[in-house]
């Protein structure tokens, strides 16, 4: 056994979490991910909004983005979700970034560059090509932590109602 490690349930780890004595965040099941991430350097982190936008849940512009994969990740849908009006987008496309990268710009050249402050996007590789878009479109990309659903809420709730209605996994 390793000296820094003690035995413990994961209802004892989020209780603890609950507690602010852990970090929710560096909660993770081991192994659960076989695939490799890689980090994207550089990235804006989630906990960077409220400084940036301290009215982001009030004031409008700000989008929640994510893809539900398909079969055998092929095709995925991107859904955008505008967190004060809880209005949805969604858009079948490829898994490539290169793909959903040409797709959120084309769909953003389609309403006026002032409308849209800042998206917070998963950790995901398919957002891999996000200086991009935010060069584009003079739009502020932030990233939720990994394997933490709950900071886009609003876009993990609008994916499990797309599920429910007929949406494949």
């Amino acid at each position: 056994a390793h000296p820094d490690r003690i035995s413990c349930s994961m209802r004892t780890l989020y209780r603890l979490a609950d507690r602010s004595i852990l970090k929710k965040e560096d909660l993770r099941k081991a192994n659960v991910h076989s695939k490799k991430q890689r980090k994207q350097a550089f990235r804006r982190d989630l906990h960077e909004r409220p400084d940036s936008y301290p009215d982001f849940k009030t004031e409008f512009g700000h989008l929640e983005g994510d893809t539900i994969v398909g079969e055998k990740q092929k095709s995925a849908v991107i859904t955008l979700v505008e967190a004060a009006q809880n209005h949805h987008r969604t858009e079948n496309q490829w898994t490539k970034a290169s793909y959903i990268e040409a797709y959120i710009n084309q769909w953003l050249s389609q309403v006026p560059s002032y409308l849209f402050k800042s998206t917070t996007f998963d950790s995901g590789k398919e957002f891999s090509n996000w200086k991009s878009i935010s060069n584009a479109h003079d739009i502020d990309i932030f990233f939720a932590g990994p394997y933490c659903p709950g900071q886009r809420g609003l876009n993990e709730h609008s994916n499990g109602l797309l599920r429910q209605n007929g949406q494949p996994k």
